[in-house]
């Protein structure tokens, strides 16, 4: 039996209305939660012929930073590495992004910020 953290189920609201946000803003969310053995990638999605690499930090506040800045160095090699495993599956090339969205509750309300091309390739 799997127990539930408070930080998963946060992580996953986060997630959710990450998603959410993805849609509003024209994008076509293919993949949530995109496993590989080089790590996870939280939303694949497409906007027009672009493929976008998301990832969600989701905070109860600010102590530590804004959510964004946890994504560091190595996170976003993780990252890369996770997008290049799913490019070499769909054996084309296109054009790639990597986004951030960060999301804040604050007093039980979530505060969402896009960051879009967040880091390179």
């Amino acid at each position: 039996m799997q127990i539930k953290t408070v930080k998963d189920d946060l992580g996953r609201k986060g997630e959710k209305l990450a998603a959410a946000l993805c849609r509003e803003r024209g994008l076509s969310v293919l993949e949530l939660n995109h496993r590989t053995p080089f790590g996870e990638i939280d939303i694949i999605a497409r906007d027009g012929d672009v493929l976008v690499f998301i990832e969600v930090k989701t905070r109860t506040g600010n102590v530590y930073g804004a959510p964004f800045e946890a994504v560091t160095r190595r996170k976003q090699q993780k990252i890369r590495s996770v997008a290049l495993n799913y490019m070499k599956r769909l054996r084309t090339e296109v054009p790639v992004r990597f986004d951030v969205i960060s999301v804040s509750m604050q007093g039980g309300k979530p505060f969402l910020e896009y960051i879009q091309d967040a880091f390179e390739v």
